[in-house]
C-alpha cells in the first residue's frame, strides 16, 4: 500500500497553510509557487482545486537519465544530483502537479512527507492508503 495526500475540495478555506508549510520546508521561504501543492481558488462548482501529486509514475519512463525513481513505499521521487533539468516530466504530468520554477533548475513535486496534511485546519487534504499496481 502506498500513502499519498487525498483531498476533500469543499473542506478547503484557502488559507494557504499547505502551501506555506511546503515551501518552507523544503525551499526555506513562503512562495506559493515553490509549494508542491498548489491551491487554486475555484473550479466550475465553487469550490477550490487542490493540485497534488497522486504518485501515478508517468513521468518516470520519460526521463532521459533516469532521475525519476519509485521508492520501495512507492512514491515517486526527483534525484537532484541526476536531473539535467529538461522538464519532459513537467510536460508528460497528467495531473500538472510536476512543477517548476525560475529560480530552479530541476522540477519539483509532492512526495507524500505528510507535512503538509498536519497544517491544514480543516483537513482538506490528509493521508490514505491506496493500492498500487
Amino acid at each position: 500500500m502506498l500513502k499519498i495526500v487525498e483531498k476533500n475540495e469543499k473542506e478547503c478555506t484557502l488559507c494557504g497553510a499547505c502551501e506555506t508549510t511546503c515551501s518552507t520546508f523544503y525551499f526555506k521561504e513562503d512562495d506559493r509557487l515553490k509549494s508542491s501543492i498548489q491551491v487554486l481558488e475555484a473550479s466550475e462548482n465553487g469550490d477550490p482545486v487542490i493540485n497534488v501529486c497522486n504518485q501515478c509514475g508517468n513521468c518516470i519512463d520519460v526521463c532521459p537519465v533516469e532521475a525519476i525513481k519509485r521508492t520501495g513505499k512507492g512514491t515517486v521521487v526527483i534525484s537532484k544530483k541526476a536531473c539535467v533539468g529538461c522538464f519532459n516530466c513537467v510536460g508528460v504530468c497528467p495531473t500538472d502537479t510536476m512543477y517548476w520554477h525560475e529560480d530552479l533548475t530541476e522540477p519539483f513535486k509532492c512526495i507524500s512527507c505528510s507535512r503538509c496534511t498536519k497544517e491544514c485546519p480543516t483537513e482538506a487534504i490528509f493521508m490514505e492508503e491506496v493500492a498500487t499496481n
